[in-house]
């Protein structure tokens, strides 16, 4: 590619404040345009990092002087901007999910297979030292046949913001799809999901207070998961922990602190930094366009999550067990 690589940002809040600092600082990469929600913070997000302010994503992405979109939006958008961007021409980073559709997801992939450009779906929990000092230490546990996989956030009052909006955010595990994605990493495929849901509604009617999903995946390796996902103001204490049982020990990480279990004896597991994850991420794309280098996720992967998480949906709804097929 000709350097340096031209990225013009769909968003203005965290993610894109993370990525934004290293696109500038890499000589390799020049963050030319940037469209957000509202033109003020737009106009700041611009200044801050010498870009240019755009008006919408669409005409973001028909610009001649943009090589790549990286979109950073509300989940709702990511489908639609990743499919304009993708038609342009362009390359694609896009944060988990790519859709809020499996069915679409799958276009996608297509779309940039037949465009021959990179669609890169962002999930920086595999890059992260609970992923991977899980996946270090997982031998020491042995046969795996059950984890439990819980994630609570308590806010009170529940916030007014997209995050608990369901048509902007999505079902709970697909717009947190890092939840779901962090077991089919290491246990691959699933054979059925059941599930249940509840929504606390909001005196805004496209608005709930808070939210508890729960679901069980028996994975086609015999292992079975429970994930535990509740946000909003009906909880009291906050919760992320991760627990592996298996014949040989017990893996428990708790926030960032991980332990093996065997017995009476406890060993302490070093547990790396969550710091940096998108500059990494960012660095890791420039480094695939330029010099070829593999990056660490496919998205092929990340689109088979999608649709479990769908089938969760499903089997919320349905109160059935629904039969995930193979992916091909």
């Amino acid at each position: 590619m000709t350097l340096p690589i031209r990225v013009g940002m769909v968003g203005t809040g965290f993610t894109a404040k993370l990525r934004a600092p290293t696109l500038q600082e890499d000589p390799r990469s020049q963050l030319v345009a940037v469209t957000g929600h509202t033109p003020e913070k737009t106009q700041e997000f611009s200044q801050i990092y010498q870009a240019t302010a755009v008006n919408s994503w669409q005409e973001l992405v028909d610009r001649d002087d943009v090589d790549l979109i990286m979109i950073c939006t509300i989940n709702r958008d990511h489908g639609p901007v990743a499919r304009a961007a993708l038609e342009a021409g362009k390359h694609v980073v896009v944060e988990y999910p790519l859709s809020l559709d499996p069915l679409e997801a799958e276009t996608l992939l297509a779309l940039a297979d037949r465009q021959r450009r990179l669609l890169h779906i962002e999930h920086i929990e595999l890059l992260g030292g609970v992923h991977n000092a899980l996946k270090a230490s997982l031998a020491e546990a042995g046969e795996v046949f059950y984890a439990r996989y819980a994630t609570i956030s308590s806010k009170r009052p529940a916030p007014r913001s997209w995050t608990y909006h369901p048509d902007l955010f999505g079902f709970p595990f697909t717009g947190a799809l890092s939840r779901l994605h962090r077991l089919t990493d290491i246990w691959g495929t699933v054979a059925t999901v059941s599930a249940q849901s509840q929504f606390w509604p909001s005196p805004q009617p496209e608005y709930f207070t808070a939210c508890l999903c729960t679901a069980q995946l028996r994975f086609t390796c015999g292992a079975i998961a429970e994930l535990i996902y509740g946000k909003g103001e009906r909880f009291w204490k906050d919760e992320r922990k991760l627990e592996v049982y298996g014949d040989r020990g017990t893996l428990v990480f708790d926030g960032d602190q991980g332990q093996l279990f065997r017995d009476a004896d406890i060993t302490e597991i070093p547990v790396g930094s969550r710091r940096g994850l998108f500059a990494q991420d960012t660095t890791m794309v420039l480094d695939h366009l330029i010099d070829g280098t593999p990056l660490y996720i496919n998205a092929i992967d990340s689109v088979y999550t999608l649709k479990i998480a769908d089938a969760i949906r499903v089997a919320g709804e349905t109160g059935q067990v629904v039969s995930i097929s193979a992916p091909e």
